[in-house]
């Protein structure tokens, strides 16, 4: 009771001095907001809206693979379809797609780590009149449309497949410039929320080798950005399509296409999955490096 009355007196006080203060000529009052706030109603009416925008297609899109034809009824026959050995021939396409763009995803998010990362540290680090120049070379793909970029890749690609063959791994190459703005911009985030140069000189001064810093220091503070980067770039491959099309290479999405035009309900099917795992990943993202606070019970 004594350290509510406490706080009671103290917020009372503060309040007090406020009044006073703007009562005195000259003095200074609370800044007012502009405009009037918008009413709980209000709020939860755009937010319904919104969220209608979104999940009507989506359960549109989940409903549909139920669907028993035309009749409206409702079967887990299309389910079922996916394990029967009977339609392995049929439905191979997109599993040999999925792989395919799995393993583009690795070597896209291993380009992210050993080519863009170090790029950022040490321009953060060494550089720091070039980040604005490395910034605008990852932001600028995403300003150009994408068919406008397999125009350029076409030549490029015609030389690769020279060298390395034509298998989809090849696509990494070019998906990985296309996710650059994706994943160069968590990580930016990440370095500018930390203190980078300060921390580095710090345990330089300890002792520590360049390799300690970046390990042991550097690292576990960008590990938040890092992992949405990956992230975001997985989804990238993913739902790439153009450049696979464009390219004449088996992906995950060139092959849904395939096979929806034999069976569109498997079609929806993988594409829900899609979905979900893409929600996933933004779920992982907002849980992945956020530390947890102490509760004042805990710290007493």
């Amino acid at each position: 009771m004594s350290a509510i009355s406490g706080k009671a007196a103290v917020d009372a006080a503060v309040s007090a001095r406020q009044r006073t203060a703007a009562d005195r000529p000259g003095g200074t009052a609370r800044p007012r907001r502009f405009g009037p706030a918008p009413s709980r109603t209000t709020a939860a009416i755009v937010l319904v809206v919104i969220g209608l925008v979104f999940a009507v297609p989506l359960v549109a899109l989940l409903q549909f693979t139920f669907r028993q034809g035309t009749d409206g009824g409702l079967t887990l026959a299309h389910y079922t379809a996916l394990a029967d050995p009977v339609n392995a021939a049929t439905y191979q396409p997109v599993f040999d797609g999925l792989v395919a763009s799995l393993v583009i995803a690795v070597i896209t998010v291993a380009i992210v780590l050993l080519v863009l990362l170090p790029a950022q540290i040490i321009t953060a680090l060494r550089y720091p009149r070039l980040r604005r120049v490395l910034e605008f070379v990852c932001i600028v793909p995403i300003t150009v449309p994408v068919v406008v970029l397999v125009v350029g890749f076409i030549p490029v690609y015609q030389v690769v497949s020279q060298v390395f063959g034509s298998g989809a791994w090849t696509l990494a190459f070019a998906i990985g410039i296309v996710s650059l703005p994706f994943a160069f911009r968590p990580i930016a985030a990440a370095i500018t929320a930390m203190d980078m140069t300060v921390l580095s000189e710090a345990a330089r001064s300890l002792g520590a080798s360049w390799w300690t810093v970046t390990w042991r220091v550097l690292l576990p503070n960008l590990r938040r950005g890092i992992t949405a980067a990956c992230f975001l770039t997985i989804t990238v491959v993913l739902g790439e399509y153009t450049l696979a099309s464009f390219l004449s290479r088996t992906t995950f999405q060139t092959a849904l296409v395939l096979v929806q035009q034999t069976d569109p309900y498997v079609a929806a099917i993988f594409s829900v999955a899609a979905l979900l795992f893409g929600f996933l990943l933004l779920v992982v993202i907002g849980r992945v490096g956020a530390r947890r606070r102490r509760s004042p019970k805990e710290s007493a």
